[in-house]
């Protein structure tokens, strides 16, 4: 018997978040005498990133914290850069530091990444926190997994014993999405495009969270009925019969949803939590440089 599941809505959850952190924020100004800070630092003219940061800003501003955008051609040097974000690290208006990726060719995202104060680095992605966060400590974790996490969270309750299958091992998205429902006591899988007979394993998984960059590369078919699918997958097709280009995920949602208990849409399931996430981490990160206990309840 297949079950007619629903979507989550991402949007929904995204904006009660963002309520919440407009909460702590009035707290930490109160109690603090300043706002948090948010600093941003795009590299080139990438039509799709301007416009996240954009988005970013406006939301930045919207919750009460200072804003701090740092825009550089894609012909700046990586030792000039470096320097920039030495900058933001002594910064004391600048809680979380965020560099838009990807960058230009000729510089080492890496290099970059580990420039940044492990306390401000709100992404997620120092190798410290990628440390802490696997071995079980507290940390600053990657906005989208941990958008996931809260989704999941919402939809299921407890996690505990569950069976999860994750499908990409980015550093991004699909490793630490596999250590965050490890520390929620589920059994994990982490597989990917090279995993044999890649559709048994995911069929066997309560909980499903496709981060591969394949457009609907996970079918209907694949999916125990009854499970939960967390599609992360934003790919870009054309339509061969009317030419026009949508915006669909790594899961074939229009099969999966006659087998989910629930699966979140494309767009408007997880891309709204990344950013109000990353708001969160701007604030917990605020909290810690305070000497003040994490912020209830995010």
């Amino acid at each position: 018997m297949t079950t007619i599941g629903k979507t989550i809505d991402g949007k929904a959850f995204a904006a009660v978040l963002r309520e919440r952190v407009a909460e702590g924020v009035a707290d930490f100004v109160a109690s603090q005498s300043r706002k948090p800070g948010l600093a941003v630092v795009l590299v080139g003219e990438d039509a799709a990133s301007g416009v996240y940061v954009r988005n970013k800003g406006k939301m930045t501003v919207a919750v009460g914290m200072e804003s701090f955008e740092y825009k550089r051609p894609a012909s700046i040097g990586q030792e000039d850069l470096l320097d920039l974000i030495e900058e933001l690290n002594g910064d004391p208006r600048v809680d979380g530091i965020l560099v838009q990726l990807p960058l230009p060719a000729h510089i080492d995202e890496a290099a970059v990444i580990a420039a940044i104060d492990p306390t401000k680095d709100v992404d997620g992605f120092h190798v410290v926190n990628s440390g802490r966060l696997a071995t079980g400590q507290k940390a600053l974790v990657p906005c989208t997994p941990l958008g996931c996490i809260m989704l999941l969270k919402d939809e299921l309750g407890d996690l505990s014993g569950l069976e999860a299958v994750v499908v990409g091992r980015s550093n991004i998205v699909g490793k630490p999405m596999a250590q965050l429902l490890l520390a929620e006591n589920c059994t994990v899988t982490l597989a990917h495009s090279r995993t044999r007979d890649l559709a048994s394993v995911v069929h066997r998984a309560d909980i499903v969270v496709a981060a591969v960059g394949r457009a609907e590369m996970v079918k209907g078919a694949w999916i125990k009925p009854g499970a939960t699918v967390i599609d992360v997958g934003i790919n870009r097709v054309t339509d061969t019969e009317d030419g026009k280009a949508r915006i669909v995920g790594d899961v074939a949602t229009a099969e999966a949803i006659a087998h989910v208990r629930a699966i979140t849409p494309v767009p408007g399931g997880v891309g709204p939590m990344t950013i109000a996430v990353l708001l969160r981490n701007t604030l917990v990160a605020a909290h810690a440089r305070a000497g003040l206990p994490e912020p209830v309840g995010l």
